[in-house]
């Protein structure tokens, strides 16, 4: 996978990566310590990654220091990616940990529901057509009964259905009826008995200006809503809450939300919507008491620790230690299971911090199988001037690894290596666990012990048992992996359980556009040493593989072997799915290894079952060689080459009409005319090469920050208008059409397994010149004709379209192949 440049952090209290350990500084321990003594929890509500405010969310964790969750309904799976190619589940996975990242860059908690990302939704109804409703709202209310929060603020307005995404509304929606049923014993009641009843204090909306029609209708209810300012300078970070929420901002990165720091005033909005409302407006968690003096024994704990924050020790903070200690052994008497689990997880970091204590556990290798035995080293050293002793390591079933019972005396590292068994009937792998089994179109499946984690837990841990200042504690890690990159320095990975085989076929979608059988490569991945077995081929019926089985043999972990099979399609029209079964023994295996490797983000292995959709497909066309104007990146030219084209891709520098003239036909990638500025200058030659009579092909465009709103020889206005039923009637407006026709006959049968959308950001307007093709609509809304626009220009043709091709030849759609051949290939 391709990797993206490298991130700095100024925020670096946090760290870049969930393995890599945190080294804060005094003025970090500081915030922290002001943390642990806030007992006040808010949680804000939305859509998809990147739709939360980062603004409101680094105030709530920074300058009021509460605890602050996220909770995203889904996992941004139906977006697009402007940093690499990965789509649907695996572009799921990148998005989930950006949102990890943001949390760890602006100091919230992340959290999700089982809902899916589909697409562009126009309504709520649509949304809770797909979206299982029952489930989604219960993921809510547990999200609410675990976190407890004080305060749900919402992102988005629940009474306005239709006036944006149908996700953004629906998770509003979800919002308010579980602000009403999370006090409820006997609603969803599997989730009251684990966690125990809750009722938030009050309900927020985060509203402003974009909200309404005007900023003058604004105006006049502004004195109404509650007026926070999140502009706050904090001194002990060295940074203002608006250049930590663009920090955290731009964690978004595969959808292009890169952010500019911003300092001075900025004011967020809040409008009451439920329970309490506090009676200063500006107070979110007015009239809740957020001392330790909430709880029963707290007072005496607050007692010890508000003295430390008052005068707090920056020469040595592990002066602190004694202290610290005794609030830990009265944090462990609370009666309050929550209050106790969450201060008892803070506190214990703190102390580590204060300690300048650093634990670690290493593996030497980066992936396991499941039952393996592997080998782990172990660093524990204390900086400070505490008393420290390491008494045991055990491993995360609380066996004993080593006993030691050995001081750890001040800036010495006590170093182990250890053999740990693997968890033993483990057979789960380390992987994104909502992707372990299939779910539905609207829904993921997760078991029920993961559901609302923002990511599968890490296989193994060991556990360092101390004695600090008289006193024992615990602390347990996870297990890691390390190396030294000669560029980055030290590198952090999960440490991760992997099967012993894997194997792939590369073109996830193979077309057969003649009666020709193709070699299919299949790569067979070790995940051992030493490991031999066999493979087939499974196939559709009418289809014919040879041979039908081989065998390999691979003697080192992470080799890789190729083996081809002959694939042979039938006659007539088909498609179905191929997929590699391996044989070790009396076991099979057919997962598929991913690998998404970003800087921004960890490395991410990913298991998916390994096949491919192959097609063989009626199909002609003409001419043969195309010329590619990339966009926004999407797969196209793979598309075309898998039907016999010849495409080259055209950097804007080359697009010349003496260059331009060798091809048949140009397509222009999405979102070109908003991603390539040299496309301003460039479009005269385009017009020219149409002239001389070119076939131009341009893809779908945004109207927002396009490089020039001249970008056809006739006049377009582009719109939001899009329809995103992809099974929604599609009526034919020039069935005579030469476009239609030739060179293969196009009916409404050629949209029958259309995904995720028909298409998107369609024209709305265009000059007389053009010839609307197809129209189409959503259930309830007019019909849209500005799908695909076709224009005569001198000899040749202009060809707009909002049609999602880069979605459907990807997947293999028979019909759009067919219809996309077409445009290449008019009046040829």
């Amino acid at each position: 996978m391709r990797k993206l440049f490298a991130v700095l952090f100024a925020f670096c209290f946090v760290s870049a990566f969930a393995q890599t350990p945190q080294k804060p500084t005094t003025s970090e321990i500081y915030h922290n310590l002001q943390k642990l003594n806030f007992l006040g929890t808010a949680l804000y509500v939305a859509a998809h990654p990147d739709d939360e405010n980062t603004r409101l969310i680094s105030y709530l964790a920074n300058d009021l220091n509460a605890r602050t969750g996220y909770l995203s309904m889904t996992r941004g799976d139906g977006g697009q990616n402007l940093i690499g190619p990965e789509i649907r589940e695996l572009l799921g996975v990148i998005r989930t940990q950006e949102l990890i990242a943001a949390r760890r860059t602006d100091g919230g908690e992340q959290m999700f529901t089982r809902a899916n990302d589909f697409g562009y939704s126009k309504h709520p109804d649509e949304t809770l057509e797909i979206w299982n409703k029952e489930e989604v709202l219960g993921d809510a209310v547990r999200a609410i009964r675990k976190f407890k929060p004080d305060v749900v603020i919402n992102r988005f307005n629940h009474r306005t259905p239709g006036r944006t995404h149908g996700h953004h509304t629906t998770s509003a929606m979800l919002s308010v009826e579980a602000f009403d049923l999370v006090g409820d014993a006997s609603k969803y009641s599997d989730t009251a008995a684990e966690f125990g009843i809750w009722q938030p204090k009050r309900l927020f909306l985060n509203t402003g200006s974009f909200f309404y029609k005007s900023r003058e209708e604004f105006d006049k209810v502004k004195s109404e809503l509650a007026m926070v300012e999140t502009g706050s300078y904090y001194t002990d970070l060295g940074l203002s809450n608006g250049e930590i929420a663009s920090l955290s901002r731009s964690m978004h990165k595969s959808q292009g939300f890169g952010s500019t720091g911003r300092r001075g005033s900025q004011m967020e909005y809040l409008e009451f919507l439920k329970g309490n409302p506090p009676s200063e407006v500006s107070n979110i968690f007015e009239g809740i008491n957020t001392s330790w003096s909430r709880i029963e024994g707290g007072s005496a704990i607050g007692e010890l620790l508000y003295p430390l924050e008052k005068n707090f020790d920056y020469k040595d903070p592990s002066s602190m230690l004694p202290t610290l200690m005794k609030a830990y052994q009265l944090i462990q008497g609370i009666a309050d299971s929550h209050w106790k689990a969450l201060k008892t997880a803070q506190i214990k970091q703190l102390i580590l911090d204060c300690g300048g204590i650093f634990l670690e556990a290493v593996s030497v290798e980066n992936s396991i199988n499941p039952k393996a035995i592997f080998t782990v080293k172990t660093e524990a050293i204390s900086r400070g001037n505490g008393t420290v002793i390491l008494k045991e390591l055990k491993d995360g079933r609380g066996s004993s690894l080593v006993v030691l019972n050995e001081p750890l005396n001040s800036n010495i590292r006590n170093n182990q290596e250890v053999t740990i068994n693997s968890k033993a009937g483990t057979v789960l792998y380390s992987s994104p666990y909502w992707l372990n089994k299939k779910g539905s179109l609207g829904m993921y499946s997760a078991p029920k012990n993961m559901i609302g984690l923002p990511e599968t837990p890490a296989p193994e841990q060991v556990t360092f048992e101390l004695t600090i200042a008289g006193i024992a504690i615990t602390y347990t890690k996870d297990v890691v992996y390390k190396f030294n990159d000669p560029v980055k320095g030290e590198v952090y990975r999960p440490m991760e359980i992997l099967p012993e085989v894997t194997s792939s076929i590369p073109e996830k979608v193979l077309i057969f556009s003649t009666g020709e059988s193709k070699q299919i490569p299949v790569v067979i991945r070790a995940g051992k040493e030493n490991i031999s077995g066999s493979v087939t081929l499974q196939h559709p019926q009418g289809w014919t593989v040879s041979p039908a089985q081989q065998v390999f043999n691979m003697s080192k972990k992470g080799q890789q072997e190729t083996l081809y099979f002959t694939v042979q399609p039938p006659k007539d029209q088909s498609e179905g799915t191929i997929k590699p079964l391996i044989q070790i023994g009396d076991v099979f295996y057919d997962k598929e290894l991913i690998t998404i490797d970003y800087d921004h983000i960890p490395y991410q292995s990913v298991l998916l079952p390994s096949e491919a959709k192959v097609v063989r497909l009626n199909i002609e066309k003409k001419g043969q060689h195309i010329g590619y104007i990339d966009g926004a990146g999407d797969a196209i030219p793979e598309s075309l080459k898998q039907i016999g084209y010849s495409v080259t891709t055209i950097a804007p520098n080359e697009i010349s009409e003496q260059n331009l003239n060798q091809y048949d036909a140009i397509v222009i990638g999405i979102r070109a005319y908003n991603t390539v500025p040299e496309l301003a200058f460039k479009q005269e030659i385009l017009n020219t090469y149409v002239e001389n009579g070119g076939n131009l092909v341009v893809q779908y465009n945004t109207a927002h920050r396009l490089v020039t709103k001249e970008f056809s020889p006739y006049a377009i206005t582009l719109s939001r208008d899009r329809v995103t039923d992809e099974s929604s009637e599609v009526t034919i407006l020039t069935p005579n059409h030469d476009i239609l026709n030739s060179p293969n006959k196009i009916t409404t049968s050629d949209f029958n397994g259309w995904v995720q959308e028909r298409g998107l950001y369609f024209p709305n307007e265009w000059a007389e010149e053009f010839t609307a093709v197809l129209g189409m609509n959503d259930k309830n809304y007019e019909q849209s004709n500005g799908s695909l626009l076709v224009s005569k220009h001198g000899k040749g043709h202009y060809i707009y379209t909002g049609l999602s091709f880069f979605r459907e030849l990807p997947a293999g759609v028979p019909g759009a192949y067919r219809l996309f051949a077409n445009l290449l290939s008019i009046e040829k």
